[in-house]
């Protein structure tokens, strides 16, 4: 199972910031290893991020994403004690769902 994910969100203005370290290889299928064969690609194809039961962020992505990535992104209409869920799910079917607080 993978590194849980690093969640922030806090409220600035009148926006929910977010903040999100996922913990993942993301290999491109294009590395070799110590032996020259290729390394499987393998990399995270969809986040998607939730609050109340409404989606509020969602992104797909390929290959060329890096390792650990890290994403922002804001909403509005978010309360401090509000949970936000983030999910993600990669192309071996793994998938990992963590969740934080709104602070202020």
């Amino acid at each position: 199972m993978a590194d849980p994910m690093r969640i922030r969100a806090r409220i600035e203005g009148d926006q929910c910031v977010v903040r999100v370290l996922i913990g993942h290889e993301m290999e491109t299928g294009q590395r070799r290893d110590a032996t020259g064969r290729l390394v499987p690609a393998w990399f995270i194809q969809r986040v998607t991020a939730t609050t109340g039961g409404r989606v509020v962020f969602s992104a797909s992505w390929g290959p060329a994403v890096s390792k650990n990535p890290v994403i922002q992104f804001s909403y509005a209409g978010a309360k401090v004690g509000d949970r936000i869920q983030v999910t993600w799910v990669d192309t071996r079917g793994d998938r990992r769902t963590d969740e934080a607080v709104v602070s202020a």
